[in-house]
C-alpha cells in the first residue's frame, strides 16, 4: 500500500512507520523538516500544516492507498488549515485515518464511554474542540462526498520511544530513586491506557477494513485508577511507593504541576473498546500491566533510566519537576 503518514517522526507515528515497514508498505512522512532523519527506505515529504500552500505544493500531484493522521492536533494545524487538508486530500485517498483523542468526549459519570457519547462543547481553538471539529468534518465529508474516512479514539497511550514524559518514564524515575509520589483526588481518578503497538495494529486495521469507513472506534481500554497506576508500576520496579495525598482544596494554589497530568480529575473516564474488537475483529489489547513490564525493559535499556534532570517535550510541554515536587511535599509536612 502507498502510505501517508502526517506525525510519522515520534512515537506513535514512528511506531506505525516501523509497522508499516514491516508489513511492506511503501511509506512517506510528511513533516516540517525538523525531526531526525527517516528511516532507511522511507520518503519525507516537507510541509508546515499552518501553512496551506505548502502542504498543497509538498502533495501535488500525489495519490495515497491510506493517509494517517497522526498529527492533526491544534498544536500543529487549526480549522482552518484542516479544512484545507481535507480539501486537497478528498478524491486522492482510499482511506483517512484520523487520530482523535478520548478529550472529543464531554465528561460523563457513566463508564465505559462508547462511542455514541457525547462530544464535548468547546472552540476548535483547544484540543479537545479541535478534535471534534475534525471528526465532525470527516463525517460531513463522508455523507457529503463518500471521503473514506475513519476515526480513533485514543485515551493514554504508552510504551517503547513515549515523548510524553510525564506518564510512565517519569513514575519509573520517581519509583527507581525512591521518590514520593503525589497524588490527587485520593487517587481515585481513573482513566484508559493502551500500548502504543496495539494501537498502531487497530490503526493498521481501520485502515484496511471496509467496515471502518465512517466510523468512529474507541482505542485503548484498560481503566484503572491513579492509586492503582502506582501501585502497579511501583511493583514492576520492585519497590514499596511513598505515597503523598494531594488535598483538593490545595489544587488551586500549585503554581504548576506537581504530578502527573493524566492524575487529574479532566481525565477521568473509562473507553469500551467492544465495537472495534467486534466489527473489525481487532483483538484485546494487552494487560495493563503487561504492557508496563514490557515497556519498563525497554525504558532500563534506554538513556531516559539515567535520567537525573526534569525532562519536558518541545512540541507538547508535557514535563516534571521533581525538585517541586518534593517542595509541594514540604509544605504538606508544614501543614500536618
Amino acid at each position: 500500500m502507498r502510505a501517508l503518514v502526517l506525525g510519522g517522526s515520534s512515537f506513535v507515528g514512528g511506531r506505525l512507520v516501523q509497522r508499516l515497514l514491516a508489513d511492506g508498505d511503501d511509506v512517506t512522512i510528511l513533516n516540517r523538516g525538523k525531526s531526525a532523519p527517516a528511516p532507511a527506505g522511507v520518503r519525507t515529504l516537507t510541509a508546515d500544516r499552518r501553512d496551506i500552500a505548502s502542504m498543497r505544493t509538498a502533495l501535488a500531484g500525489t495519490k495515497w492507498d491510506v493517509v494517517y493522521d497522526v498529527s492533526g492536533y491544534i498544536m500543529a494545524t487549526d480549522a482552518e488549515n484542516f479544512t484545507g487538508l481535507v480539501d486537497i486530500l478528498e478524491g486522492n485517498v482510499g482511506r483517512y485515518v484520523y487520530v482523535s483523542s478520548v478529550m472529543a468526549y464531554a465528561q460523563a459519570g457513566l463508564f465505559p464511554w462508547t462511542e455514541d457519547f457525547a462530544q464535548r462543547d468547546e472552540p476548535p481553538t483547544t484540543y479537545g474542540g479541535f478534535k471534534v471539529f475534525a471528526e465532525n468534518l470527516l463525517l460531513e465529508r463522508h455523507r457529503a462526498n463518500g471521503l473514506p474516512a475513519t476515526i480513533a479514539r485514543p485515551a493514554a497511550i504508552y510504551g517503547p520511544d513515549n515523548n510524553i514524559f510525564d506518564m510512565e518514564s517519569a513514575m519509573f524515575l520517581r519509583l527507581r530513586n525512591n521518590l514520593p509520589v503525589l497524588l490527587p483526588h485520593g487517587g481515585l481518578v481513573t482513566g484508559s491506557f493502551g500500548h502504543v503497538d496495539d494501537f498502531v495494529g487497530a490503526l493498521r486495521a481501520m485502515a484496511t477494513a471496509d467496515a471502518a469507513v465512517g466510523e468512529i472506534f474507541n482505542v485503548t481500554g484498560s481503566g484503572i485508577t491513579a492509586a492503582a497506576y502506582v501501585q502497579t508500576l511501583a511493583e514492576i520496579v520492585g519497590v514499596t511507593p511513598e505515597v503523598i495525598h494531594v488535598p483538593d482544596d490545595m489544587l488551586d494554589e500549585l503554581e504548576k504541576p506537581a504530578f502527573c497530568r493524566l492524575f487529574r480529575a479532566r481525565h477521568h473516564g473509562v473507553l469500551s473498546t467492544q465495537k472495534i474488537e467486534d466489527v473489525l475483529g481487532v483483538p484485546p489489547e494487552r494487560g495493563f500491566q503487561v504492557g508496563h513490564e514490557q515497556t519498563y525493559e525497554w525504558f532500563l535499556s534506554s538513556p531516559l533510566a539515567g535520567e537525573a534532570s526534569n525532562l519536558a517535550d518541545p512540541l507538547w510541554g508535557k514535563g516534571f519537576d521533581l525538585q517541586y515536587e518534593e517542595e509541594i511535599v514540604r509544605r504538606l509536612g508544614a501543614m500536618a
